[in-house]
């Protein structure tokens, strides 16, 4: 698609990163891929942002693998808090690839903010991601009072792929009986078939492209897998009872509709819904706080979803 129905920022960050890269990143190797998001993944973000306490810390897996986490609190007091889920496309993305986002968060939030490094594919397929990010959820729930916050105040949330699995996790608490207070998703993928109108829109030509959908869930997932509903929550069999939702989108996302869907289907089932769709920009414009104004709204507009939800 044209460059030209895209804020003035978000064009020129386009057009800078079109001209800085080797090709299309689809086209490297695994380890390409994760070295280049790595490197590139805050050049855009704001500073990271000093706050009273970053502390790496490690929650156990099921299979008795030992899982990273960080930390982050702005104020010295027992605030509530939010598992934090990476974006990524469940292959790449990590703890610092994230960290400034995190920090903000936690910082125009006061909530506590962990975030979960939850293992990648193709080391680990589906449902690894799933399988960590609920067993991080209900360690959190269940010892998050050792670490100084208020557990009983919980929340989960995510960006793309990290937006699925928070979505996922606010369906295993309902079916669980682990009350959470908000799901904050954004841009999440919901569907396990990329045959939206919004994918046919934005399949080509800007940061999430549809080869590059199709690389990451090649190396995620199998095929006849696509349709269970821990990687399409939209497919879940009834979403009655599950946490409030947050939801922020792109305009010119590929994701757009499958999140304008799960909201729509999530309101049917009589949960709150706030949704907010930022106009003239891309997929993960979020963290793209120190060029693109949009990205420092969503992060505040976040934030103040997590205050009214979890403060009392």
């Amino acid at each position: 698609m044209s460059l030209d129905a895209l804020t003035p920022a978000m064009r020129s960050v386009l057009e800078r990163i079109q001209r800085a890269r080797r090709g299309p990143l689809h086209t490297l190797s695994l380890q390409e891929v994760r070295g280049a998001y790595e490197i590139g993944a805050e050049m855009l973000d704001l500073p990271r942002a000093a706050l009273s306490r970053v502390e790496d810390l490690t929650i156990p897996a099921r299979d008795g693998h030992t899982l990273a986490a960080r930390l982050y609190l702005s104020r010295p007091l027992r605030a509530p808090v939010l598992l934090y889920l990476h974006g990524g496309g469940f292959c790449i993305g990590s703890l610092d690839s994230h960290d400034s986002l995190c920090r903000q968060l936690a910082l125009l939030s006061g909530v506590a903010v962990v975030a979960l490094d939850y293992r990648l594919a193709p080391e680990h397929r589906f449902p690894s991601a799933v399988n960590d990010a609920w067993d991080a959820l209900q360690w959190l729930a269940r010892e998050g009072d050792l670490l100084g916050v208020d557990a009983s105040r919980l929340a989960v949330g995510g960006d793309s792929a990290g937006g699925t699995l928070a979505a996922v996790c606010a369906l295993l608490a309902r079916d669980a009986g682990l009350p959470l207070a908000l799901q904050l998703l954004i841009y999440p993928g919901t569907v396990g078939r990329q045959q939206t109108e919004s994918h046919r829109r934005h399949g080509e030509g800007l940061l999430l492209d549809k080869p590059m959908i199709d690389w990451f869930f090649a190396h995620y997932i199998d095929e006849p897998e696509r349709d269970d509903w821990r990687f399409a929550p939209l497919s879940a069999p009834d979403h009655e009872g599950v946490a409030p939702a947050w939801i922020g989108l792109a305009e010119f996302d590929p994701l757009l509709d499958e999140g304008l869907a799960y909201g729509d289907k999530l309101r049917a089932a009589g949960v709150p819904v706030t949704l907010e769709v930022w106009r003239g920009v891309v997929h993960d414009f979020v963290k793209m706080g120190r060029t693109v104004p949009e990205a420092r709204l969503a992060q505040e507009a976040a934030a103040r979803a997590l205050r009214e939800a979890l403060w009392p």
